[in-house]
């Protein structure tokens, strides 16, 4: 965990790219963007949607430099686009301008070919000549206009040849101008590019100490979190084990749902309101009251709890084992127990009948209100719930939030109630899931980009999951998406899929960007930094081979893509870059 935390004091952009030199390391056979052509698509996500308040700071500031550092070199390779054209263009115009030279210096040599011809002849030019030889009136007329419409029309095609060659002169001249304004501004440019990378040096420098500060937050916020799932582990089998001690044992959800007939043995629980609590029960064990919950929510709950720790995903179907959504975990729990509940957060809010006193076991909806029903979790005590945070990445023990963001209880032992429709966002903005927000694809066949509440390149690799390749690890439900799909790969060409890269910390990025800064995307901005994308080769890097070919065909059904942008005339050509877009 701390390897992939203490990655934060790298990652003020490019503190590592421009302050001493890059240590070699293994590059990939294609060095690519692994974003869209143009400037990268800033982290929109609000502060809250953080694990903590410094790495949301950390992650406005490498987003602030990030997007000056990207919008100039576009501007750059703009201005080189320029100069190449400029450069071009001035080729051309002095290629014409040599060709006009030539046509002038043969049409002056007609000329003076002629006036040779006739002094070669009599030695005296012209109409003398005719004047001289000529037999009569009508000779020398004819003569006269011979020899005026042969000047002429020499005298018209060195006129044409040398007003060509002007005007080519004059072209040459000015993409010559072309050209050195096109330098100038490129050079302009490359200034004011050093210029930002000095200031982002300077500002990684006096933020050093802030960000050692800010990793220290983070790897305590994360071993305090560790901690508390473990003590909360423990809190659980000692109740459960109480239970079992005084014989206990434990009823059926439908034994419990009447509390003025219970099994014998137990009590009824009464409530704040002196109002008797259907769907639990109390017993007296020696000098001690315990509890009583239906063998269907100790059972839920303990899969809950046995959960800690796991890596969380986003999607609707994170029902585990090996990660989780919050509804998903929700729906697991009760699973194992043997109640049935809907997928989805806002069903599962439709369906449960509400309650006021909470206790474990119970279903807490969250929002608040303006942002509709956006997570949901399973109640410990009065105080803390368990919950597959987006922010922390992970299933944790997580306080229970204020009245104000708490928008009911549900009791899944109980009936369910006729569904009724959960509450909406209404503010507008962006959608909110698992207490983090859910960024939309920026395109069709895109991964969506920022989750969880780690900046791009510092996700804790806690939060993801091996694909079986060496140590390639990438989101949990994009690393199950990729085993599937190769698993159908392999099954056609006889061999699993090839992969160069996958998830890539942000000092990866870095290094990438040392080696090829015009090609390689601004640290912070790649998809790999989301473990959302692959690298594949064995074929599939070739866009006309047929592993490209099936993929083409076959990966969206796995939920990878190749992106419209990396295909062939889709402006980056990148066949090796499939991106997860499922979730």
């Amino acid at each position: 965990m701390r390897s992939a935390i203490a990655m934060g004091a790298a990652a003020v952009l490019v503190t590592a790219l421009l302050s001493g030199p890059v240590s070699a390391q293994p590059v990939p056979p294609q060095i690519e963007a692994g974003v869209p052509p143009g400037t990268p698509a800033p982290d929109t996500r609000p502060g809250e949607a953080f694990a903590d308040p410094k790495v949301a700071a950390l992650q406005r500031t490498a987003t602030d430099i990030q997007r000056e550092l990207a919008g100039l070199g576009e501007l750059a390779r703009t201005a080189e686009q320029e100069l190449g054209r400029a450069t071009t263009q001035a080729t051309e115009a002095t290629a014409h301008r040599e060709e006009a030279d030539r046509v002038v210096a043969a049409q002056q040599a007609d000329v003076d070919s002629y006036t040779s011809a006739l002094y070669a002849s009599l030695g005296v030019p012209g109409g003398v000549h005719v004047l001289l030889t000529a037999g009569g009136p009508d000779d020398f007329l004819a003569g006269s206009s011979l020899i005026g419409r042969l000047r002429a029309d020499l005298d018209a095609r060195l006129g044409a040849a040398v007003e060509r060659q002007r005007e080519a002169a004059r072209a040459e001249s000015d993409a010559l101008g072309a050209q050195r304004e096109a330098s100038d501004r490129k050079g302009e440019l490359d200034r004011r590019s050093a210029d930002a990378s000095n200031r982002a040096a300077a500002v990684s420098s006096e933020l050093r100490g802030q960000l050692a500060d800010t990793d220290a937050a983070v790897v305590a916020l994360q071993k305090a979190q560790q901690e508390r799932n473990t003590t909360t582990a423990a809190n659980w089998k000692t109740y459960t084990d109480k239970l079992a001690a005084a014989g206990v044992v434990l009823p059926k959800a439908a034994a419990l749902r009447d509390p003025d007939r219970l099994p014998t043995g137990l009590l009824p629980l009464v409530g704040a309101g002196g109002v008797r609590q259907p769907g639990v029960a109390q017993v007296v064990a020696g000098a001690d009251r315990l509890l009583v919950l239906p063998a269907e929510t100790v059972t839920a709950v303990t899969l809950a709890v046995g959960a800690l720790g796991k890596p969380y995903v986003p999607g609707v179907g994170g029902q585990g084992p090996t990660a989780y959504s919050c509804d998903g975990l929700v729906r697991a729990a009760y699973a194992s127990g043997g109640i049935t509940l809907p997928g989805g957060l806002g069903e599962q809010f439709g369906v449960l009948t509400p309650v006021t006193d909470p206790h474990p076991g119970d279903v807490v909806f969250l929002g608040p209100a303006r942002l509709g029903a956006q997570s949901v979790g399973i109640v410990l005590d009065e105080k803390s719930m368990l919950v597959a945070d987006a922010r922390l990445a992970g299933v944790v023990v997580a306080d229970l939030p204020g009245v104000d963001t708490v928008l009911g209880f549900g009791r899944p032992s109980l009936a369910f109630r006729q569904p009724e429709a959960a509450p909406k966002a209404t503010d507008g903005g962006l959608a909110w899931r698992c207490g983090g927000v859910q960024l939309p694809a920026r395109a069709p066949g895109e991964a969506a980009g920022a989750w969880g509440g780690f900046p791009n390149g510092l996700i804790p690799l806690t939060a993801l999951c091996p694909i079986g390749v060496a140590s390639h690890v990438l989101r949990c439900d994009a690393a199950q998406g990729y085993q599937a799909m190769s698993a159908a790969f392999t099954t056609v060409f006889g061999q699993s899929l090839c992969v160069t890269d996958s998830y890539r910390t942000y000092t990866a990025q870095v290094q990438l960007y040392a080696v090829k800064p015009a090609l390689a995307a601004v640290p912070g901005t790649s998809n790999h930094g989301w473990g959302l994308a692959l690298d594949l080769c064995g074929g599939v890097q070739a866009a006309g081979s047929a592993e490209y070919a099936w993929m083409i065909a076959n990966a969206p059904s796995f939920g990878w893509s190749n992106p419209l942008w990396a295909r062939p005339g889709g402006g980056r050509e990148e066949p090796w870059h499939w991106e997860y877009a499922a979730g």
